[in-house]
């Protein structure tokens, strides 16, 4: 996955993170998480942390979404902190990607089609003619 993908993947779970911990999300015990998607944030969070060059613009971001977890601008603000970061570490997008759960796609109802990627032609309609 690159760098914007896991960003965006993981931007939920940091935010869960930071709700539930407020500032403290970077120093708790993994022991204390509340939920799993919060203790994933944890431990995404804590892993962002973890390089200190990364530490000024994350912890102000955190401490926006902590004040007030429901302002959907210090949310923004978060994800653009943590793409920041990532863009600036391959290794670290890959550590964080291995931590993501696998995704799952569901597709229900007539006709619907679940796929992550899709090279050729998907038709689901009755009596449909594909000529290539």
């Amino acid at each position: 996955m690159d760098a914007l993908t896991v960003a965006n993947e993981v931007a939920p779970y940091v935010t869960a993170a930071v709700t539930a911990y407020g500032t403290a999300v970077v120093t708790r015990t993994a022991e204390t998480a509340v939920d799993a998607t919060a203790g994933l944030g944890q431990r995404i969070v804590q892993r962002l942390w973890s390089r200190e060059e990364n530490r000024d613009g994350l912890e102000q971001a955190i401490e926006e979404v902590a004040e007030d977890p429901r302002d959907a601008d210090a949310q923004a603000a978060l994800r653009v902190q943590v793409r920041r970061i990532l863009r600036q570490d391959a290794e670290l997008v890959a550590e964080l990607a291995r931590l993501l759960p696998a995704r799952a796609f569901t597709a229900s109802g007539d006709g619907a089609v679940a796929v992550e990627t899709n090279s050729g032609v998907i038709s689901t309609g009755d009596g449909a003619t594909i000529q290539r």
